[in-house]
């Protein structure tokens, strides 16, 4: 947050201020232009939380739906949007097609943090309706559509939905949190000028980010390959190879075996087991660190969300306790059989049903096992062999099943050592490149932030 204000601050000093300003209404905001209003969502703008959601019922009118993935990785709705296809009745129709100027936010999220995430519609949509974990927002005559998205993207603005958001394991707005917040409402030429300025300067901030994105890809391309030729063919290219029978790897080094994968972990009780079913009832704000499916990346630990269990809930679903070093494998896509190591967060911890833990033994390097199941050629044929109704999942039994290459110990540590070595140099640079991401990120809704509220005059002259 205070490195938002320095981008505020820094905003305000290439901008210039208006002239006069008044003590503002709107909540976590000090003061408005003079001139401006300000007012509650309700009296600007109609709210509507849609119950229309991807179900099909025969005889109902087919229609298109604009569902949250649409609205959260898109600033503008438009009929570029492949939109999922569906049914509604005639009164979701009516009441939910997509007209210009709607603009649709984020209604519920796993993470207060994506709450209210806004998106403006561009055009007349026919046959495109709002979808469920969506409120599409109408503007009335005094509100300008594009500010309106623009206004629900600014700090201070946004924070009030923030702060409205309950829940546990997945947070929401009611109807009366959305129409209750304060906005502030400038003259309605000056919200188009606002609008106008803002698309042009937030789009030669998107093709600098788009560039540096690019450049990690690359970046990624090499690491990837990087370690893909040294799980599969060695550091030594000297080596004689053979066939390793398995479809997906091709050769091997002949001096190394393949095993099934259950056979890497150490003889015991639950040493190569899925998690645990945790329900929500069960879910505390400490105790006891429930790892999710959403922590497992592609060779490396993901920190998001934090849920607990307390001592009781663990003792009476009889838990499988997860240690530091563990391989944790995600049976869901996407991708489906990624793995990371468990990493050492200072709690007990435990992972839920849909991970699969390998407690692996003396023989087996946890390290080497994770870069080998970073393969891309085992991602993607795990991905065509997967099985499930509507996500795909392996079970764990196929899973355990599945044959890897397994080189002598010793050599399975040179590995580790030699990527770890070689990968820490990229790690770094895109680390830094991420660095430069995220400020450019901050600055993008600096700018919008003073910009909806009325810190910078952007039809000042040189501005607009």
């Amino acid at each position: 947050m205070a490195s938002g204000r320095a981008m505020e601050t820094a905003a305000r000093r290439r901008f210039r201020p208006y002239d006069n300003y008044s003590p503002a209404r709107v909540a976590f905001i000090d003061v408005l232009p003079a001139h401006w209003k300000s007012s509650r969502l309700k009296m600007v703008a109609d709210v509507r939380l849609s119950n229309v959601d991807k179900k099909s019922v025969a005889g109902e009118p087919p229609v298109r739906l604009c569902n949250y993935t649409d609205v959260y990785y898109n600033e503008k709705i438009t009929e570029a949007i492949e939109f999922m296809p569906a049914t509604a009745t005639d009164d979701q129709v009516a009441r939910f097609g997509l007209r210009k100027g709607d603009v649709l936010i984020t209604k519920d999220s796993e993470s207060w943090s994506d709450i209210a995430v806004p998106a403006v519609v561009m055009e007349d949509l026919e046959g495109v309706l709002c979808g469920y974990h969506l409120a599409q927002v109408r503007p009335g005559p005094w509100v300008e559509g594009r500010f309106l998205a623009r206004a629900f993207a600014s700090e201070g603005i946004r924070d009030q939905f923030f702060v409205a958001a309950n829940g546990i394991t997945r947070y929401g707005l009611s109807v009366d949190d959305i129409v209750s917040a304060w906005f502030p409402v400038p003259p309605l030429d000056e919200q188009a000028a606002i609008a106008d300025f803002l698309d042009r300067e937030t789009a030669k901030i998107d093709v600098l980010i788009a560039e540096k994105q690019r450049l990690i890809d690359l970046l990624q391309e090499k690491r990837t390959a990087l370690i893909t030729r040294a799980v599969t063919k060695g550091i030594d290219s000297s080596v004689p190879m053979k066939d390793s029978g398995i479809d997906w790897l091709g050769e091997i080094p002949s001096h190394w075996d393949a095993k099934p994968l259950r056979l890497l972990a150490r003889p015991g009780y639950k040493t190569f087991t899925d998690g645990d079913w945790i329900e929500a009832p069960f879910i505390r704000s400490d105790g006891i660190r429930l790892i999710q499916t959403g922590n497992i990346g592609v060779g490396r630990y993901k920190e998001q969300g934090y849920r607990y269990i307390d001592e009781e809930t663990f003792s009476s679903l009889r838990c499988t306790e997860v240690e530091p070093g563990d391989v944790l494998i995600c049976r869901l896509a996407d991708p489906v059989g990624r793995a990371c190591l468990t990493p050492t967060l200072g709690v007990r911890m435990i992972t839920s049903v849909d991970v699969c833990i390998l407690k692996h033994a003396k023989q087996s390097v946890g390290p080497f096992i994770v870069y080998a199941l970073s393969n891309p050629n085992y991602l993607s044929w795990m991905g065509a062999i997967c099985r499930g109704g509507t996500r795909d999942r392996v079970s764990r039994s196929m899973l355990g099943s599945i044959r890897v290459q397994v080189p002598p110990v010793e050599e399975q540590q040179e590995i580790v050592d030699y990527l770890n070595q070689q990968t820490a140099g990229i790690d770094s640079l895109i680390s830094r490149i991420l660095n430069g991401i995220s400020s450019l990120e901050e600055h993008r809704t600096a700018l919008i932030s003073a910009a909806v509220t009325g810190k910078i005059d952007v039809q000042a002259e040189g501005v607009a």
